[in-house]
């Protein structure tokens, strides 16, 4: 992955429909080699974003290069980039090995070439003993490996995938996950691909960008998207949290303090609050708390909670709460026969490492917990 050879730039792209506008200024570079999703919920512009990349849609204004060259106006068929959507519209007359040659041979490509290409990309994509089957004698994760083989054997600058896990079973979705990572870092061919499942872009990218109603909101590698998001949207759409909304009582040596909402003070570093986050006196903030890193207790001091419910999650019980101002809160605690599982009902408190805490700028629309407040979710998604 070379980050600063840049296959596909979007440069101040913008895609308009009469007064709608479904994408805002997109602008960012995806390198060669690399993994990149374009992450958000249904309706955000990401699907949009990837049609100006193929080459279905034009921008209004702004350029789509490739490989340094400007493609906005240049037509799909033109353009090298193939693209992998949820059908996968593979030609069920031919076989295995016939689907995958009909690009080599639609470019007048030598047979003996051809035959060379496909035989190489039908291992890549371990389906070398299935080359003379029909497509209805796979499986889906089969007849989508063809299509990706399909996609891939005539070289593009980059493959765009348009949610192509979303038509599989939980677990052959997860387990193409991991073979989608494998054969792009085998090919080396730029990956763009497109989905509102966290864990598939968690996954599989290099980098992410997450986007909400037609805007980026951030780009960067799945490791500073889920740990140091730059806005609230980020950060309740990236797994889950708890945000509790404060506001900056002082700024004293580096530490932050800030009175929450529901009345307790707590400390954050200033290297844990996003960049933009103005952390001046008075200034609304919010506190991001990861489940995973919230620790229950109850000889401690820490924000008071009343547990509500609990609910086994194999390795780990999930338990909600409620504060004292009656703002719900999710921490995970490892399962533990030596320790009782805090019961609906019980008081305990949270408390959570100096280093877990990350300040983000103003209020969220819904205090506390991400994952519990149905009506938030519905409106994401």
């Amino acid at each position: 992955m070379d980050a600063n050879d840049p296959v596909v730039k979007l440069d101040h792209v913008r895609k308009q429909y009469g007064s709608f506008v479904a994408v805002h200024e997109a602008d960012f570079s995806i390198g060669r080699g690399e993994f990149f999703a374009m992450l958000g919920p249904s309706g955000c512009g990401k699907t949009t974003t990837l049609k100006m990349i193929a080459g279905f849609e034009q921008p209004t204004d702004g350029r789509v290069m490739l490989e340094g060259a400007d493609v906005s106006q240049v037509p799909p068929h033109k353009r090298n980039v193939n693209t992998v959507f949820q059908q996968y519209a593979l030609f069920p007359h031919m076989s295995v090995f016939d689907n995958v040659a009909f690009g080599p041979r639609a470019k007048k490509i030598s047979e003996t070439e051809t035959k060379k290409r496909v035989s190489e990309m039908l291992d890549v994509v371990r389906l070398g003993e299935f080359a003379n089957r029909r497509p209805a004698q796979l499986s889906g994760g089969q007849q989508q490996r063809v299509a990706l083989a399909r996609a891939l054997v005539n070289y593009p600058s980059a493959l765009l995938l348009d949610e192509p896990l979303a038509a599989l079973d939980l677990k052959l979705r997860e387990a193409m996950q991991i073979e989608l990572k494998r054969i792009q870092r085998e090919v080396g061919i730029t990956f763009v691909f497109v989905t509102h499942d966290q864990g598939e872009a968690l996954t599989m990218s290099d980098r992410i960008a997450v986007m909400s109603e037609g805007r980026v909101e951030q780009v960067g590698a799945p490791q500073d998207i889920y740990m140091r998001p730059q806005t609230l949207f980020v950060a309740g759409f990236i797994g889950s949290a708890n945000l509790l909304p404060g506001t900056v009582a002082s700024v004293d040596g580096g530490v932050v303090r800030i009175n929450l909402a529901g009345g307790a003070q707590v400390a954050v570093s200033s290297s844990q609050c996003a960049d933009s986050v103005d952390v001046s006196t008075g200034a609304r903030v919010t506190v991001m708390v990861r489940p995973e890193h919230a620790i229950l207790g109850s000889n401690v001091e820490g924000l008071a909670v009343r547990v509500t419910d609990t609910v086994f999650q194999g390795s780990s019980m999930r338990i909600v709460g409620r504060l004292s101002d009656n703002t719900e809160v999710v921490a995970l605690a490892p399962i533990d026969p030596t320790h009782a599982t805090p019961q609906p009902g019980q008081d305990c408190t949270i408390t959570w490492q100096a280093t877990s805490p990350y300040v983000l700028g103003g209020w969220p629309e819904t205090a506390g917990s991400t994952t519990t407040n149905v009506d938030s979710i519905e409106a994401a998604l």
